[in-house]
C-alpha cells in the first residue's frame, strides 16, 4: 500500500482498514509513502520497488494523474492486481486494474450547496487550490461551480486560482484574494494546503472575519474549529473504506472471485455539529500506525 505522503493524517484510516480487511485473511501489508504529495519520484520509486519484488498486489493513492501510468503499467505487466485508491488515473479499469474512488463530483455538489446555505443564494465565493495533476480535485472543482450555475445563479465565484501542496504560496495567494475582493463571503479550499494557508490568511487579517472557510480533506483530526471560527466545515474522503475495500478486491482477485472495476464512495460534510458523532470518529480516527519495514 503506498498513499499519497506519509505526512498527512488522510490515509491514517486507510491503514486502519486495510489491516482490518488484511488480518482476517492472513495477508501481510507492506506499507510507504513519500515524504510529501509533491515528491512524485519518491512515489514512483516505491511502485517500481513492488513490481520487482515478490507481492501479490498494490493499492495506491497517486500524487499525479500522468506520472504515475507507466509504474502502474509495469506493475499490470507483472500481473500484480492494483487497486488505484482516492483519485482516478486517466487508464481504464479492467482486468488486474481497479478503483475505490472518492466521489468527487458528490463532494463538489456538497460543498456548493453548504456555500448555498450559508449565503442563502446571494454572494460571492473563491475558489482556492485547483490542482490540475490531481484529477479528482479538478473534478470537484467542475461539480461546484456547474452546481451553483444551474442552481444558484446570484453566488457568483469571483476568485479561482491554481493551488499548489507549498503551504507559503497557498497563505500568499489567500492573503491577495481577500486583499482584492473585500466583500468576499465565502472561501472554499480544495485540498489540505490552501485550507491551512487559507486559516493562516484569515486569522491574521482581522477585517475579513466575517468571510467563511469550507475545505476538503484538512490534514489533521479533528478540523480546528474551536481555534478557527471562520472555518465552517470540512468535506473529507472515506479513505477507511477505500483501504478496507481494496484490500478485499484483491484478495477476491487472487482467488479468482469476481470484483468491481469501480467503486465510488461519497465523502462526509463534517461540521461543529457531527465532528463529534460516533460515526464520523469512527470514520476518520485510527490507531498509530508505523511505516513498514523494507522486506
Amino acid at each position: 500500500m503506498i498513499p499519497q505522503t506519509e505526512g498527512n493524517t488522510l490515509w491514517d484510516p486507510a491503514q486502519d482498514g486495510a489491516e482490518n480487511a488484511a488480518n482476517p485473511a492472513g495477508i501481510s501489508i507492506y506499507w510507504n509513502a513519500p515524504p510529501r504529495e509533491d515528491d512524485v519520484e519518491a512515489q514512483i520509486a516505491l511502485v517500481d520497488r513492488v513490481v520487482d519484488g515478490n507481492y501479490q498486489g498494490l493499492v495506491l493513492a497517486p500524487d499525479q494523474s500522468l506520472s504515475l501510468i507507466s509504474p502502474v503499467r509495469r506493475a499490470l505487466a507483472k500481473n500484480i492486481p492494483t487497486v488505484i485508491i482516492g483519485s482516478p488515473l486517466p487508464m481504464p479499469a479492467g482486468a488486474n486494474l481497479m478503483y475505490v474512488l472518492n466521489d468527487d463530483e458528490a463532494g463538489g455538489r456538497m460543498a456548493a450547496k453548504r456555500v448555498a446555505e450559508l449565503l442563502d443564494g446571494h454572494g460571492t465565493v473563491a475558489l482556492l487550490g485547483i490542482n490540475p495533476d490531481i484529477a479528482g480535485i479538478m473534478t470537484r472543482s467542475r461539480a461546484f461551480e456547474e452546481f451553483l450555475a444551474a442552481n444558484d445563479p446570484d453566488i457568483r465565484i469571483v476568485e479561482k486560482r491554481m493551488g499548489t501542496y507549498n503551504f507559503a504560496h497557498e497563505e500568499q495567494v489567500a492573503e491577495e484574494t481577500i486583499a482584492t475582493n473585500p466583500n468576499l463571503d465565502v472561501i472554499v479550499a480544495l485540498m489540505w494546503s490552501a485550507i491551512d494557508g487559507t486559516l493562516s490568511a484569515l486569522n491574521s487579517t482581522h477585517a475579513n472575519r466575517h468571510v467563511k472557510l469550507i475545505g476538503f480533506d484538512p490534514s489533521g483530526f479533528p478540523p480546528p474549529f474551536k481555534q478557527n471560527p471562520c472555518l465552517d466545515s470540512a468535506i473529507r474522503e472515506d479513505t477507511r473504506a477505500m483501504g478496507r475495500q481494496a484490500i478485499e478486491m484483491i484478495h477476491a482477485r487472487i482467488q479468482g472471485q469476481a470484483v468491481p472495476a469501480v467503486v465510488h464512495l461519497e465523502p462526509k460534510l463534517i461540521t461543529r455539529e457531527n465532528v463529534d458523532t460516533p460515526e464520523v470518529r469512527a470514520m476518520l480516527t485510527s490507531r498509530s500506525w508505523r511505516w513498514s519495514p523494507t522486506p
